[in-house]
């Protein structure tokens, strides 16, 4: 099993950075693909990125796509979402996942609690 822990969030303006971190438990973290998600209120939860084992490849929701960058570190059990040029509309709860790439997203296997990410107009 994985224990996946968000990090990060908080409030900023628009067209700020934030930088997302999900801290993984256990030595099977590089066996995993990984990813984000993130649901707004009154919103299903929607895929945002997602990369491979090796990091070799990235996978982004088009509403994220020249903004966000998904990063990984296997040394760290770690992985990264570096969000730039934040919009009001990328409010959210923000979600780390571990699970399996499929059609250029993920299927999760495990989730994190999440981290809220709140961009002011």
């Amino acid at each position: 099993q994985v224990q996946l822990v968000e990090s990060g969030g908080g409030l900023v303006q628009a067209g700020d950075s934030l930088r997302l971190s999900c801290a993984a438990s256990g030595r099977t973290f590089s066996y995993y693909d990984m990813g984000w998600f993130r649901q707004a209120p009154g919103k299903e939860r929607e895929f945002v990125a997602a990369i491979n084992r090796s990091g070799g490849s990235t996978y982004y929701a088009d509403s994220v796509k020249g903004r966000f960058t998904i990063s990984r570190d296997n040394a760290k059990n770690t992985v990264y979402l570096q969000m730039n040029s934040l919009k009001p509309e990328d409010t959210a709860v923000y979600y780390c996942a571990a699970g399996g790439l499929g059609s250029s997203s993920l299927t999760p296997r495990y989730w994190g609690q999440g981290t809220q990410v709140t961009v002011s107009s």
